[in-house]
């Protein structure tokens, strides 16, 4: 319910924010505006996780040309986070909720450790543990722990934490990309 409500609010208090994002993605980089992708939520069910384009369209997108693709607008909307003002979108469905581990590709969810796997035990989030504690600049490793923590950890009073410290992250635009290059590393897998 708190979900619900705070995602409800959040979208009416910005939609002039997610209106002008829209617009500016349509300007910048035209259609299509949002981008979709197969993420996998509490579970490991897929849902399709919704978030303002950033890069350019390709037929069959290479984790490892990121960095070509990326836009100059697309670099500002992550900076920023505005790429993911429509995510409030699958808070409202259900899909995710306002604090969790990030949604990961579907892809993954067979290279995770049994401790890994964990992360799906709740529902996936638009902000979390690991993105307050250096989202892409943390290694696989470090994020799963974060994941894991945040699940066994998970109350009312770290999620209100983790939203108030989310804030200050995005103002201070830290860990918005891992080192060398454009977004994050490809999941390769952490089992032997």
């Amino acid at each position: 319910m708190l979900d619900v409500v705070g995602a409800g609010v959040a979208a009416v208090v910005l939609a002039p924010v997610i209106a002008a994002t829209a617009v500016f993605v349509r300007l910048t980089m035209g259609a299509p505006v949002l981008f979709r992708q197969e993420r996998a939520g509490r579970g490991g069910a897929p849902f399709t996780l919704v978030k303002f384009r950033s890069m350019r369209c390709a037929a069959n997108p290479d984790p490892s040309t990121d960095g070509e693709r990326l836009t100059r607008a697309g670099r500002f909307l992550r900076a920023s986070s505005l790429d993911e003002l429509p995510a409030l979108w699958n808070v409202l469905r259900g899909d995710m909720s306002l604090v969790g581990p990030r949604p990961l590709p579907v892809a993954y969810l067979d290279r995770y450790t049994a401790e890994q796997r964990r992360r799906h035990d709740v529902r996936p989030g638009i902000t979390g543990l690991a993105q307050v504690r250096g989202r892409n600049a943390l290694s696989w490793q470090q994020k799963f722990a974060y994941d894991v923590e945040y699940v066994e950890r998970r109350s009312l009073a770290l999620d209100l934490r983790i939203l108030a410290e989310t804030v200050g992250t995005v103002l201070r635009r830290e860990g918005i990309a891992a080192d060398g290059v454009a977004t994050a590393r490809e999941f390769q897998g952490s089992r032997p």
